[in-house]
């Protein structure tokens, strides 16, 4: 007598949860974390104390978690379209679009009690800071480059960064402009940079669907001339970085770190040259080492230093 056939148990709403938020994708948060604690340190002068790296560390994983919840929710009608993002749970149906803005909000609400630890200056900044990353899913349907609005949310922790370290119970114009240098600012623009880099990588990889469905991307805008500028926005954002560090006083293993990821650049145009998908997803994939490697020659630096 055989036996009856077994059908796979549908997953668990946590193990949904999971995939709604890319717990198995840390890169996406990675991306996020190194210029955050790069300009901690920076504001710190050093070492920022355990309480501010866990608010921050902890803040980016929330928040990119919480943005992953409302870019599913905004690009479910696209992603049905494209083989790479099909099967994410919203867009197949497995998490409703209100259980999946649940989900975002709760993550969104404990970054913000985390930040409600640090001081008002770096409260209020974490207003417009919400703003725009919630602002970037729907930013496709009407800018032709929207990586750059992806690149202001992606930078925005550099200045509450300096806001925390420097910041205090006062929150006007004059408190920002105290705890937030130009510099720091130079550092969001130049971080900008790199996200221009690495997210038209990865928007080369869904460069025809995204044609055929009308979405707006920096990939399409910059047609065939995508690698050059991919490589021009590396080299910018390399050389902000590198002024802005040389210019606060940082020597020779943050010149090391800066000379690592220039060498992870130079790896990764040949990935990107012939635009294949495999190639320029993979370069996409393993940009935190290049964030990971500068990160690493300011920590030595300022170590080295004190």
């Amino acid at each position: 007598m055989s036996a009856a056939p077994t059908h796979p148990r549908p997953p668990s709403r946590l193990a949904l949860y999971r995939q709604l938020i890319r717990w198995d994708r840390p890169a996406g948060w990675l991306l996020l974390l190194w210029p955050t604690l790069g300009a901690l340190w920076l504001a710190a002068g050093g070492f920022p104390g355990w309480h501010l790296l866990t608010v921050f560390t902890l803040g980016t994983v929330l928040m990119r978690s919480a943005g992953c919840c409302v870019n599913d929710v905004a690009d479910r009608e696209f992603d049905r379209h494209v083989k790479r993002t099909a099967e994410r749970p919203v867009t197949r149906g497995a998490v409703s679009v209100k259980e999946a803005l649940a989900v975002g909000a709760v993550l969104a609400l404990a970054a913000f009690a985390l930040v409600l630890t640090t001081n008002a200056l770096t409260i209020a900044l974490s207003f417009p800071a919400l703003a725009i990353a919630v602002a970037y899913p729907y930013a496709k349907r009407f800018v032709s480059m929207p990586q750059a609005v992806l690149g202001v949310a992606f930078s925005f922790g550099i200045p509450m960064a300096f806001s925390a370290v420097r910041g205090g119970s006062a929150w006007d114009l004059a408190a920002l402009n105290a705890a937030v240098p130009w510099w720091a600012w130079g550092l969001l623009i130049g971080n900008l940079f790199w996200v221009l880099a690495y997210d038209t990588e990865y928007a080369m990889v869904d460069r025809d669907d995204d044609l055929r469905i009308g979405i707006k991307t920096s990939a399409i805008t910059l047609g065939r001339h995508d690698v050059v500028a991919v490589m021009s926005f590396y080299q910018l954002y390399l050389l902000v970085w590198g002024a802005i560090g040389f210019w606060q006083g940082l020597g020779v293993p943050f010149a090391v770190g800066l000379a690592a990821a220039a060498v992870q650049v130079a790896w990764h145009h040949t990935l990107i040259k012939d635009r294949s998908r495999d190639g320029c997803f993979k370069a996409f994939r393993l940009n935190h080492w290049v964030g990971f490697a500068v990160f690493a020659g300011i920590v030595v630096d300022l170590a080295w230093r004190g």
